[in-house]
């Protein structure tokens, strides 16, 4: 379901005490979303169920963070993230979010979880928008999309090496 993609520059929030919630197929289509994030971003359960969760990805979230996201979650692994996402409208909404995998009594992964939660809007300001342009810049700088992804998580890699950490503890400092 290809979307023209329209930005109207307002942020939508939520209450601290609320998550959003939704559940995805392995293909990533959503199978699931709690009335929070219908409410948030703006669609209606028949609307939504079915379509792929980028739906609501927004222009200015780095391809690389989801296939960082991708690679984590196939392995097994859980991930946080900070996200920002499109509402319908063209508003849009920053998350932490936490994505795990769900299994079968075979441990086979069936499908996908993801619970947001409010982020620090600090962190976002100082921290995440700008390591955020520097991977869209990475990813822009050249013509062929599938390569701008890989160089961008190249970089996001190489921040973390720089630093000896991995992604879920990298975005745990950014609170401390």
């Amino acid at each position: 379901m290809a979307r023209e993609i329209y930005l109207t520059g307002n942020e939508r929030f939520f209450e601290d005490d609320e998550i959003i919630v939704s559940k995805t197929d392995l293909k990533g289509r959503i199978t699931y979303a709690n009335d929070v994030f219908l409410r948030i971003a703006g669609y209606k359960e028949k609307e939504i169920f079915g379509q792929p969760h980028s739906i609501i990805r927004h222009p200015d979230m780095p391809r690389a963070v989801f296939s960082l996201l991708w690679s984590t979650i196939s392995k097994k692994k859980e991930i946080f993230a900070y996200v920002i996402n499109r509402c319908k409208n063209g508003d849009h909404y920053w998350v932490n979010a936490h994505v795990t995998p769900s299994f079968n009594a075979n441990g086979e992964i069936i499908s996908y979880h993801s619970n947001r939660r409010v982020p620090d809007q600090q962190i976002i300001k100082k921290h995440i928008i700008p390591l955020y342009q520097e991977l869209l810049k990475i990813e822009q700088s050249t013509s062929n999309k599938k390569q701008g992804m890989q160089d961008a998580e190249q970089r996001l890699l190489q921040i973390l090496e720089q630093n000896n950490i991995e992604y879920d503890e990298f975005i745990a400092t950014l609170a401390a």
